[in-house]
């Protein structure tokens, strides 16, 4: 599934959609971005509640397909200009981490 329907299935908020069409292969929780550095697969989905600059470089270091912030957390202009200039889809959501993640789970 590409990132533009996966979006649409969930009902998420964009926040920057630089390149809707990447296929999404998988889904990936949390929010110690050391940890997601080493776990995350590249074309993931990536559910966090973290909204600061470091989350776009950590994205771009994992090549994430998406980002989704969860439960609606507060992310600043310049976290989404960035997730723009770097080429990451960035999406919010007022759903939690796992609901967000079994809803994937329907899709993927």
């Amino acid at each position: 599934m590409n990132v533009y329907k996966l979006s649409e299935a969930l009902s998420l908020t964009p926040l920057a959609m630089p390149d809707v069409d990447r296929e999404v292969t998988s889904c990936y929780t949390g929010d110690l971005l050391s940890w997601v550095m080493g776990r995350a697969s590249a074309d993931c989905v990536w559910v966090t509640i973290m909204t600061n600059i470091n989350t776009v470089a950590v994205a771009t270091l994992v090549d994430a397909s998406m980002v989704i912030i969860a439960e609606n957390a507060e992310i600043a202009p310049e976290v989404v200009e960035r997730a723009r200039e770097k080429g990451v889809n960035l999406y919010t959501s007022p759903l939690d981490a796992y609901a967000l993640c079994a809803a994937i789970s329907r899709y993927l």
